[in-house]
C-alpha cells in the first residue's frame, strides 16, 4: 500500500472520534464539521479495507477489526507527537493531554492527593484521571496508562507490577474494647463482626485468608455489613462497626494516629499486586515515560 497523507489525516481524525466518543465532538476538537469528520472516516476505512465503526443514531463503537487497527495506530500518534516536540527543540519537556485510567482507592488515596506535584513539574501538560473499579478497554477508550489491583489483565499494553502491599487486619479500638481483640484467625469464625467486601467480578465478598511464612490459612468470616469501596471499608471500621482487612497502602495514617489497631500482625503476609499498563518502550510517548517516573516515586 502507497503512503500518502490522507492516511495519516484520517488516523489522527479515528484517533480524535476515539477519545471524544462522537463525530461531534471530535469535530469541534478538530474545528471540522460532523459530516466532514464522517466523511473522513469513511475514506480511512475505504482505504483500510475494513469497517471501522460500528454506528447507531445514537452511538459509536470501535468494530473488532477497528480496535485491532487502533492498538496499532495509536502508539504510532503518539511517537510523532513525541518527534515533533523533540524537533522543536522542547525534548525536556512534557506536553499534551494525559489520559489515566486509575483503580478506584489508588486514586483516591495516592494518584490524586499527589497529583499537584507531579503537573508542577509539566505546566504544558493536562492530565485527565478516569476512576474507575474494571480497567475495560484501554485502547479503545483512549487511555495512555492503565492503574490497577489484581492479577493482570488481557490487554495488548505492556503489563509492568508496581508494588506488592500487604493485606492488613484492623479494627478501630472502640471495637476491640467492646468485642475482644482476636489471638488467632479461627478466633474470627462466628466470634466476631467483620466488614466484607464486595468483589465487582462475582458479585460476592471476597474470601480471606492468612498467611504466615509457608502457611496459607482461610478463614470464613461473616458480617452484617458488604461494601464495594475503600473508603466506605475505612470509614466503617473506623466508626467501630468491625473487623476488615483493607490494603496496606491506605491504612498507615490511620494505623499512625490510632485510628486503627492491627490484630494478627504475625499471619499479615499476604500481598496484593498493583499494575500498570502501558505501550511498549519503542512507542511510549514523553508524557508517558513523566509519569511512570512519577508513578515509582509515588510507590517506592
Amino acid at each position: 500500500m502507497a503512503f500518502d497523507s490522507r492516511l495519516l489525516n484520517g488516523v489522527g481524525v479515528l484517533s480524535a472520534v476515539v477519545e471524544a466518543g462522537s463525530f461531534v465532538r471530535a469535530g469541534e476538537a478538530l474545528g471540522l464539521t460532523q459530516s466532514a469528520v464522517s466523511r473522513a472516516v469513511a475514506r480511512l476505512e475505504q482505504r483500510v479495507g475494513i469497517r471501522i465503526f460500528h454506528r447507531t443514531a445514537r452511538s459509536i463503537s470501535l468494530t473488532d477489526e477497528g480496535r485491532r487497527f487502533y492498538e496499532a495506530v495509536s502508539p504510532l500518534l503518539a511517537g510523532i507527537e513525541d518527534a515533533a516536540i523533540r524537533a522543536s527543540g522542547s525534548a525536556a519537556e512534557v506536553r499534551g493531554r494525559l489520559r489515566v485510567n486509575v483503580d478506584g482507592a489508588f486514586g483516591h488515596y495516592v494518584l490524586t492527593p499527589n497529583i499537584a506535584r507531579f503537573m508542577e513539574r509539566h505546566p504544558g501538560l493536562t492530565v485527565e484521571i478516569a476512576v474507575r473499579d474494571r480497567m475495560g478497554d484501554l485502547v479503545a477508550e483512549g487511555f495512555d496508562v492503565g492503574i490497577h489491583f489484581g492479577p493482570p489483565e488481557p490487554s495488548s499494553l505492556v503489563c509492568r507490577l508496581l508494588l506488592e502491599t500487604k493485606v492488613l487486619t484492623c479494627a478501630a479500638p472502640a471495637y476491640l474494647a467492646r468485642r475482644g481483640t482476636p489471638r488467632h484467625p479461627a478466633d474470627l469464625e462466628g466470634n466476631h463482626e467483620c466488614i466484607l467486601m464486595r468483589d465487582p467480578l462475582t458479585g460476592r465478598a471476597y474470601g480471606w485468608e492468612f498467611v504466615k511464612g509457608n502457611e496459607a490459612l482461610p478463614v470464613k468470616v461473616s458480617g452484617k455489613l458488604m461494601v464495594n469501596d475503600t473508603g466506605a471499608l475505612l470509614g466503617a471500621c473506623c466508626g467501630g462497626q468491625g473487623i476488615a482487612q483493607p490494603l496496606g497502602l491506605y491504612v498507615r495514617e490511620f494505623l499512625a494516629d490510632g485510628r486503627l489497631v492491627q490484630i494478627l500482625p504475625e499471619w499479615s503476609e499476604e500481598t496484593f499486586p498493583l499494575y500498570v499498563y502501558h505501550h511498549t518502550p519503542k512507542l511510549m510517548s514523553a508524557k508517558v515515560r513523566a509519569f511512570l517516573d512519577f508513578l515509582r516515586e509515588l510507590t517506592r
